[in-house]
């Protein structure tokens, strides 16, 4: 068994590195065919010049977001134009032998390059001329590094032969020790093991007595709740990154398709869209930090102005539903908060507005600042919230009985505002009436506590 072990570990990491090579390929492909398309449609407007090149290729890189160990090159002339990152390795500059050979190329080419160092591993690339008016003006280049694959390749085997290892010591130590008086136990234990699948992990062995087979039991029921709380964490995580992505693309969706041919509201549309772009990469950050952490309390703090905050706010809004919405401000002033974070606590409670509501109904924003606290709130006419429910509904996953319509969402909207509020030092007030309609206020200090500041 040990030699069996043994030998599959070169097996198990050549296939290993062929799936990293082939996945690192495809990821390749891609983004070359990305970029071809766009050249493509680029291309076909007639009379392009070298000028106009540049200018596709600044555009094109500016909006890429490689990942790791990813890298996008552009040559004109024989010269490197622009890459991003902008820093490359010593192998991808340019004089290199491989930066000479893409240089000479006179169709798409593809290829490796293995190198010594290991902090770069493979070089794996797509090369692509770039043709203007019948002659090669350029290359592109998709690059991928698999150092950093290599590295998780060798850790996942390490723990491959560990747990190997493992198994291997284990199942020898019960088979040698394996007698009439635990094989009984041990027939029960294999039965609810095999009551286990990924579906139903609440099943647990009865512990009785003190002897081998209860310790066993025991550390059998520890690891089975180990589990139960990954797969909780990781399906937590996966509703709080759905609730909070689906809200800023409605409101991309929502101006896009009311766009107009006026220059002024495309800039302003455009401006808004960029900054709901910007919102949703945070947030995509944001949610893998809390999956480790589980807080929601990590804050880039910023002097926010309130008139214009909460203006742009109510812009955003009404692209959310069709409601008679409305829009109030006392007072001016400016606080320092997380406007990211704020501005998903407030959209949030606008989005929560909008399903409880009916196109006639009111939905209000607004706000007000004094010497002590800003207060932000969403108010609307629509049905109200039972008492029952007005302290449950900040619970994650917790929702209130609702008669104009249920959201599809996680639950997880009211906790995700009370969880943004708090970490300003805040809380939420709600003053709701069932039949009249609900008012959702945060009460915010002017300066969040100092051990909420960002480094």
């Amino acid at each position: 068994m040990v030699f069996v072990a043994t030998a599959s570990v070169p097996v198990f990491l050549g296939l290993f590195f062929r799936s990293v090579n082939n996945r690192v390929q495809n990821s390749l492909n891609a983004e070359m065919e990305r970029f071809r398309q766009s050249y493509v449609t680029w291309e076909r407007t007639p009379n392009r010049s070298e000028r106009d090149l540049r200018k596709f290729l600044t555009e094109y890189l500016a909006v890429q977001l490689p990942g790791d160990d990813n890298f996008l090159i552009a040559f004109i002339d024989n010269q490197l134009y622009k890459s991003n990152p902008a820093v490359l390795p010593e192998v991808l500059q340019p004089g290199s032998p491989l930066a000479n050979r893409w240089l000479h190329i006179s169709r798409p080419v593809a290829g490796q390059l293995d190198v010594a160092d290991p902090k770069i591993g493979s070089v794996l690339y797509i090369a692509q001329p770039l043709v203007l008016r019948g002659s090669i003006r350029g290359v592109f280049v998709a690059v991928h590094t698999t150092a950093g694959e290599q590295a998780e390749a060798f850790d996942s085997v390490w723990i491959f032969i560990k747990v190997a290892l493992g198994v291997v010591v284990i199942s020898c130590l019960l088979a040698w020790f394996a007698t009439a008086q635990v094989l009984a136990p041990a027939k029960k234990l294999a039965i609810t093991a095999r009551s286990i699948s990924e579906t139903d992990l609440t099943q647990r062995i009865p512990v009785r007595g003190s002897g081998e087979m209860a310790e066993l039991a025991d550390t059998f029921n520890a690891m089975m709740n180990r589990l139960q709380d990954a797969f909780m964490s990781q399906r937590n995580f996966i509703n709080d990154a759905g609730h909070e992505l689906r809200t800023p693309i409605t409101i991309i969706q929502g101006h896009l398709e009311l766009l107009s041919d006026d220059p002024q509201e495309q800039r302003e549309t455009l401006d808004l869209v960029m900054d709901e772009l910007d919102r949703m990469s945070r947030l995509v950050n944001d949610l893998i930090l809390l999956a480790k952490a589980e807080r929601p309390d990590f804050l880039r703090l910023e002097t926010i102005e309130v008139r214009s905050f909460i203006q742009e706010l109510f812009t955003k809004a009404q692209a959310l539903a069709d409601r008679q919405w409305q829009l109030h401000i006392h007072g001016n002033g400016r606080i320092v908060g997380d406007r990211q974070r704020l501005t998903g606590a407030l959209i949030n409670l606008a989005q929560n507005a909008a399903q409880h509501t009916q196109p006639d109904d009111i939905i209000e924003l607004g706000s007000s600042i004094t010497r002590h606290d800003v207060r932000f709130w969403v108010s609307d006419s629509g049905e109200g919230i039972a008492l029952s429910d007005q302290q449950r509904i900040f619970d994650r996953f917790a929702r209130a009985t609702s008669k104009v319509r249920r959201s599809d969402g996680s639950g997880l909207g009211l906790a995700i505002v009370r969880a943004i509020t708090e970490a300003h030092g805040g809380r939420v007030e709600l003053n709701s009436t069932p039949g009249v309609g609900s008012t959702f206020t945060l009460i915010l200090p002017l300066e969040p506590p100092k051990e909420k500041w960002s480094v």
